[in-house]
C-alpha cells in the first residue's frame, strides 16, 4: 500500500500548468469549513456543477476546484482507497469514478507501477490531478513549431509531485508522467469535457503529432 495523502497531509503544495507548459505554484483561497460531514462525493459534483456554470474562464475554474478536490479527498477516505492494484502488464490501471451522459465530466482514480512512462500527451480539456500515493515525476513539454516541423515540441522543466499535491493542467498543457521510488504513484483525475480533435500524443524526435 502507497504512503497516502492523508498519512501526511502537511507540505502539500497546489500547482497549475499552462498551455505554454509552465508549472506554476498556483494561490487557491481557502474554502471555510463546511458544517456537513464528511464531504460526499455527491456534494463535490454539486459543487462542481455550479463553479462550471458561473466561471467559464479554465483558470479560474481550476482556481476554485483545487479545493474542494481537498476536502473531498481528505474528507472521505474511502476515496483514497478506490484504485485498481495495476497489472504488470500494461503497468497501470484506471478505475471510474463517476459516469453520466449529460454530464460528461471524467472522474477517475489512476495508478501506475515505477518503471512506466506515459506517452507526451496534451489532454484536450481542462484538468485536476491529485497526487494521492507514491511519487510522480512529471516532463513538462512546450510547442516549439519550425516550418519543416509544425508539431515540433521540446522540453522546458520536470518537477516531482508528492502525496497531496494538486497540479492543474490547461487544455493544450503538454506533458509525460513516470512513477518513482518502489510504489504506485495513485492520483484523483479529474478533466472537463474533452475536445478530442485538440488532444494529441507527440513524437520529441521524429516531430510529430498524432490524435490521442
Amino acid at each position: 500500500m502507497p504512503e497516502m495523502l492523508m498519512d501526511n497531509p502537511v507540505d502539500c503544495h497546489d500547482w497549475l500548468v499552462v498551455n505554454d507548459g509552465t508549472c506554476q505554484p498556483c494561490e487557491v483561497p481557502a474554502i471555510p469549513d463546511s458544517p456537513v460531514e464528511p464531504y460526499r462525493l455527491y456534494r463535490f459534483l454539486t459543487d462542481l456543477e455550479d463553479i462550471l456554470h458561473a466561471t467559464p474562464d479554465d483558470t479560474q475554474r481550476l482556481v476554485q476546484i483545487y479545493p474542494l478536490v481537498r476536502r473531498l479527498l481528505t474528507s472521505s477516505y474511502w476515496l483514497q482507497l478506490e484504485f485498481v492494484n495495476p497489472p504488470a502488464k500494461p503497468g497501470w490501471s484506471v478505475r471510474s469514478l463517476y459516469k453520466e451522459h449529460d454530464f460528461l465530466l471524467t472522474l477517475q482514480m489512476v495508478a501506475w507501477l515505477p518503471g512506466n512512462v506515459s506517452p507526451i500527451h496534451n489532454h484536450g480539456a481542462w484538468g485536476v490531478v491529485a497526487l494521492i500515493g507514491g511519487q510522480e515525476k512529471n516532463q513538462f513539454w512546450q510547442r516549439s513549431p519550425t516550418p519543416q516541423h509544425p508539431d515540433r515540441i521540446r522540453l522546458i522543466g520536470e518537477k516531482i509531485f508528492h502525496p497531496g499535491d494538486i497540479v492543474g493542467f490547461l487544455p493544450d498543457a503538454i506533458h509525460n508522467v513516470e512513477p518513482l521510488g518502489d510504489q504506485p504513484a495513485v492520483t484523483f483525475n479529474l478533466y472537463g469535457v474533452t475536445d478530442f480533435s485538440k488532444r494529441f500524443e507527440f513524437d520529441p524526435i521524429h516531430h510529430q503529432a498524432r490524435k490521442f
